[in-house]
């Protein structure tokens, strides 16, 4: 009996990023395997970012989630060091003196004029 390889359920496109890994010059061929690889690899490490990212949130008692949580998750969980230069880049949301979050502009329509 020879069995079919299963199928992989992934949410990113595994075509694209072959597409992606094949527009490098310096990668010669793509296995089948490898992309399908890439793409779960990819969305397991989402999932742990945004975990953490929900966590900063969480303790911060928000009931959003904000550049500034992304870059708490990143600052305080060592497995994202490699992405401190790109959040250090962010500025902070905090207001220094009180600690609180600014909140966010509201959009919307603006209040009826008398």
């Amino acid at each position: 009996m020879s069995e079919k390889p299963r199928e992989i359920k992934t949410r990113f496109p595994v075509a694209r990023i072959k597409k992606l890994m094949q527009s490098d010059d310096d990668i010669g061929k793509v296995a089948q395997a490898t992309p399908t690889a890439v793409a779960k690899a990819l969305e397991l490490f989402m999932i742990s970012l945004i975990e953490e990212t929900c966590n900063q949130a969480r303790m911060r008692n928000s009931k959003r989630v904000s550049p500034s949580h992304l870059k708490q998750a990143v600052l305080e969980t060592e497995q994202f060091d490699f992405l401190q230069d790109i959040v250090s880049k962010h500025p902070d949301a905090v207001a220094p003196a009180t600690g609180e979050e600014e909140q966010p502009k509201r959009r919307g329509r603006k209040p009826a004029q008398e």
